[in-house]
């Protein structure tokens, strides 16, 4: 009978403490937005509210585009673009952030990251129509309007002005990432226990999964995708993934990534893929492109200056290379 009364008390004593609620599922959509594959995660005590979560991250991902998209004619960073050798242009407190963020980004990694590529004349085609490399002449043309130092900002009237005609800013190197952290924030402020938001390899996670375990990322093989060198637990924080393995040319028996060094006008060799762990999708996004470009060595000894960021490289040979953080082992 003592035992019976002690489970009828048990029993009240969990559902007086909420403990009695439905278990948490995991809730997954696939979906194309900003011109990629977006693969939206969370935790939710049912189905039916899981979607209403993914929905709102999916609404949130919606307005950044239409603020840094080049593609909407409509939005400001289009706007920035049309006057550029005309007239400044008014920001929103938002996107004048990001130009801000931007710019400390390309000058602490000396213009291999710079949001100004996007007046680069597109000489290089990765469609497969380019059958010889371009000339140097028509390569240091291509890059003339680029410079994240000719940017100026005026913080107190909130305007950006690109100087010179035809020069354009673009978001394609930082804004998946951005876009994340903007749909993680959300729903975590909704309440939302746990979940990932992967931008095409560019993801952010927060929370656990149901069972409590840790999130994990595997370090994808560059020549065999079903392959994974390691997996990593990924606990309040974010990787993003550069890559050469999906986009390139071969011309003269050499392999060309699809990766434009902007000072040069050059594609990037010696290193097949980038991964970048840090606490903001946006960071990882900007220098996992900045140490492709930067190449192995200048690339982690940078990463080994910057508090809160690892990286994994691997190289042209399938060769791991990691910063002084990782504490995994990455033998192929």
């Amino acid at each position: 009978m003592k035992s019976f009364v002690a489970l009828l008390f048990s029993l009240f004593f969990l559902m007086a403490n909420g403990q009695m609620r439905q278990k948490d599922i995991t809730v997954q959509k696939v979906l194309k937005l900003m011109g990629t594959r977006f693969e939206i995660t969370v935790v939710a005590p049912n189905e039916e509210i899981g979607y209403i979560n993914i929905d709102e991250a999916v609404s949130e991902i919606q307005r950044i585009e239409k603020i840094i998209s080049s593609w909407d004619e409509s939005s400001e960073t289009s706007l920035i673009n049309k006057n550029a050798g005309i007239k400044p242009v008014k920001a929103s407190p938002e996107l004048f952030g990001l130009i801000e963020r931007s710019i400390r980004i390309s000058a602490l990694t000396d213009g291999a990251f710079d949001i100004t590529y996007a007046s680069m004349d597109q000489i290089w085609k990765f469609d497969g129509s380019m059958k010889a490399m371009p000339n140097e002449s028509d390569i240091k043309k291509s890059i003339a309007k680029i410079g994240y130092q000719k940017i100026i900002l005026d913080a107190e009237k909130s305007t950006v002005y690109l100087p010179e005609p035809g020069m354009k800013i673009g978001f394609g190197a930082i804004g998946k990432g951005y876009a994340a952290d903007k749909a993680k924030q959300l729903l975590v402020s909704k309440g939302v226990k746990g979940g990932i938001i992967n931008a095409s390899g560019d993801l952010t996670t927060w929370g656990t999964k149901v069972t409590g375990e840790k999130w994990l990322v595997g370090i994808t093989n560059p020549l065999n995708k079903e392959r994974v060198f390691g997996w990593l637990p990924i606990v309040e924080s974010a990787v993003a993934t550069s890559g050469n393995y999906e986009k390139y040319i071969t011309l003269n028996d050499k392999k060309y990534s699809h990766i434009i060094d902007p000072r040069t006008g050059y594609p990037t060799q010696g290193i097949s893929s980038v991964s970048i762990f840090a606490k903001q999708a946006e960071v990882c996004d900007a220098l996992a492109t900045a140490v492709f470009i930067l190449g192995r060595d200048v690339g982690l000894h940078l990463i080994n200056q910057i508090n809160g960021v690892e990286a994994i490289i691997v190289d042209a040979e399938n060769k791991i290379h990691k910063s002084s953080g990782i504490m995994f082992n990455t033998n192929p």
